[in-house]
């Protein structure tokens, strides 16, 4: 039989052209090659593969292929691993230890090929954050392979993929002893160049010392994420000592910069604060924009090259707590922005939460996937956030997918302070957990037998019960209630990266509830509590959240402890949910499945005033952390909590699940809980999956494990 191939030609073009454009634009947003280029895998952070050598069938089979350790590369052994290792050109690059050391590896082996460790500086040594790197960024300059990795110091580096050596006639000379001639940038006077602070300091005769950095009286600056690449743009991303730790009003900025991947050359900056003329200044009354600082972009970004947009998401103003010395909604804190990258001007922006006092910061990027929602292809951006609810904007417009409406909340009460009249909630898809709408109703009461439910009204009777966004109230309150009650339902996704499939339009979410009365707010009367003294590094090598805050002016309110919520014999007085993982369907918004990840604590399933009851699965201890690769959600649980190290509870596994329907279809032993997130790649006809673990409560220090198919 003979084709004519012309007519096959126009019959498949014609085949061709009736698939949804959608489908085409998903491609793009998938790792390729086999390759995992950015930390979430995709430039859209969607942390999934389309590898699946690696399946339900054969997963059961997987061996460990190798581990490679953190415990050689620093003073302190390091149980943390947040750094996401990426797959380019056959080799691994991450990063180790606080001194954020980067490291080539053979993918194979995990044999290490080069390390490149920055040269000391006191900047370096009093730079908070030093423990939370998260990775570093891939580029090419003229065929050649690039490493781009922003330090703890605030230094921008570009190193040579292949040897680890700073690249030539890349940035600038650095006046301190053992930097190189070639291959850094100093951040900090872009960062500060243009600040009114910085300059009044030059004005009255201070000096820049470039290895002590910023004088500590005008503010303090990091890094935790690394720059990311769009369009020939490198975008550097600026990080602080979280806000909640300040006990001072004043400190510089996180504005977000801009450089010529190529050549280092500065190209734009962009005022997360933003000054008078500027869209949002208008929210900033009590001139607070002249002094205010943090608003850092402290967690990874991802981007669209088609759209030539870098989208990123901030946390909250100084002092994060207490918001008198800053009223307003403080644009751009609690944002998601969509910045331009060849001008560096704004394209749209979204503020998630407005005036942040609870530590509501955006510690996680959107996903770019592309949805048809009732028929209609919209590129979007699902920003997930540690409330647990889920927000989803067209990423070209950033129109809102469903519509967001404004709730009002409840006011705060302490002398001076500022809170907003509402906060923004999507009206779909549903939270994550529906007690972040209006808090510890009667529908979440604990209701296992009557009298527990009766007990947990009684207590509940005193309190004023909210949702997500309840004001800490003043010592000296003297109100109808006891305190208020407010209840988050996501948690500090940071931990655990939600994840996606572009193809299918499921993302993956990980979760637990927490109901909590705040602790009172108590004056200051000018006197500071901060420590001078800088701490050394503690166990494990994480630098302490107690690295002294910044600035001049101690505030007015700051948290004075007191608050809790009673219990019922060690019981808590609403459903517990521990760690949960939620499934949605985003082309619907709809929940697709929701299970417990882990079993429920023995303290809680065994207590003696549930004796004989039927209590469900609560989930156990940690958090869900996942990728998806081909058909199978990976996953695993971290066993951590910031500084904290949970002891295990249950096997330490590494779990692949059918991702429609969240049923475990294979499990292989690992030999530490995870930690923050894993990668897949294909090497030699090999797929590998590496998984970040380490915990000091199995003794094993930060590390990353691979694994295989058998020959």
């Amino acid at each position: 039989m003979k084709f004519n191939v012309k007519i096959v030609l126009v019959l498949l073009s014609s085949i061709i052209s009736l698939w949804p454009a959608w489908l085409f634009a998903q491609v793009t947003l998938g790792t390729e090659n086999g390759e995992w280029r950015y930390i979430g895998g995709t430039i859209g952070h969607t942390r999934y593969s389309p590898l699946n050598q690696i399946n339900a069938t054969n997963f059961n089979d997987l061996e460990q292929a190798w581990i490679w350790r953190t415990d050689n590369y620093g003073p302190n052994v390091d149980y943390f691993s947040r750094s996401t290792p990426i797959y380019v050109d056959g080799i691994l690059y991450t990063v180790a230890t606080p001194r954020r050391q980067v490291i080539a590896m053979d993918p194979a082996t995990g044999e290490t090929l080069w390390t490149f460790r920055e040269p000391e500086t006191i900047r370096h040594q009093r730079s908070p954050r030093q423990a939370y790197g998260k990775g570093v960024t891939y580029g090419e300059i003229d065929g050649r392979g690039v490493i781009y990795i922003t330090t703890p110091g605030f230094f921008l580096w570009a190193l040579d993929a292949k040897t680890g050596r700073p690249l030539e006639n890349w940035g600038g000379a650095f006046p301190v002893g053992g930097f190189p001639e070639t291959g850094v940038i100093d951040l900090i006077p872009y960062l500060v160049e243009d600040w009114g602070p910085w300059q009044d300091y030059l004005v009255a005769g201070g000096e820049y010392d470039p290895d002590y950095g910023i004088p500590r009286e005008l503010g303090m600056v990091t890094a935790s994420a690394p720059p990311i690449i769009v369009n020939g743009v490198l975008v550097a991303l600026v990080g602080h000592q979280p806000s909640y730790g300040q006990t001072r009003i004043e400190n510089v900025p996180g504005d977000i910069m801009g450089f010529d991947m190529a050549t280092g050359e500065n190209l734009w900056k962009f005022h997360v604060i933003p000054r008078p003329g500027e869209v949002g200044h208008e929210t900033w009354h009590n001139d607070a924009w002249q002094f205010s600082g943090d608003m850092s972009t402290w967690a990874p970004a991802s981007a669209d090259p088609e759209l030539g947009l870098v989208y990123l998401v901030t946390n909250a103003s100084t002092v994060q707590a207490y918001a008198g010395h800053r009223p307003g909604d403080n644009l751009f804190g609690g944002s998601l922005l969509a910045i331009d990258v060849q001008t560096g001007e704004r394209r749209w922006h979204f503020q998630i939460h407005r005036s942040d006092q609870w530590n509501y910061d955006l510690p996680t990027p959107p996903l770019l996937m592309d949805l048809t929602v009732d028929g209609q292809q919209i590129p979007a951006a699902i920003q997930n956030t540690k409330q647990g609810l889920v927000f989803a904007f067209n990423r070209e417009t950033g129109e809102p997918i469903w519509p967001i409406e404004d709730r009002p909340v409840i006011q705060t009460e302490v002398p001076g302070n500022y809170t907003a009249a509402t906060q923004p909630f999507p009206t779909w898809p549903e939270p994550v957990d529906l007690i972040a709408h209006d808090g510890i109703t009667e529908e979440f009461v604990i209701d296992f037998t009557p009298e527990l439910k009766e007990q947990a009204l009684t207590i509940l009777n005193g309190y004023r019960v909210g949702g997500l966004y309840v004001p800490s109230l003043p010592n000296t309150y003297e109100g109808e209630y006891i305190n208020n009650v407010g209840c988050l339902a996501g948690g500090n996704i940071i931990n655990h990266p939600p994840a996606a499939d572009p193809f299918t339009g499921m993302m993956f979410n990980s979760h637990r509830r927490n109901c909590f009365a705040p602790g009172f707010m108590r004056p200051t009367n000018g006197v500071d509590r901060d420590n001078p003294n800088y701490p050394e590094p503690g166990e494990g090598g994480a630098t302490p959240n107690s690295t002294p805050t910044t600035g001049k002016t101690v505030v007015a309110w700051l948290p004075g402890g007191g608050g809790g919520l009673p219990t019922l014999d060690g019981l808590p007085i609403y459903k517990r949910m521990n760690n949960q993982l939620t499934a949605y369907q985003m082309n619907s918004g709809n929940k697709s499945w929701s299970l417990p990840v882990g079993e429920s604590p023995d303290e809680y399933e065994n207590h003696p005033l549930l004796e004989g009851v039927d209590v469900p699965n609560t989930g156990g201890t940690g958090w869900s952390i996942q990728m998806v690769a081909g058909d199978l959600l990976v996953q695993t649980r971290a066993l951590s909590e910031g500084m904290a190290q949970i002891e295990p509870d249950g096997p330490l596994t590494l779990n692949a699940r059918n991702k429609m329907t969240g049923e475990i279809v294979g499990s292989v032993p690992l030999p530490a809980p995870g930690q923050y997130g894993m990668m897949t790649y294909m090497h030699r006809g090999k797929q590998y999956i590496v998984v970040q673990i380490g915990s000091s409560r199995t003794d094993y220090p930060g590390a990353l494990v691979a694994y295989r198919l058998p020959d």
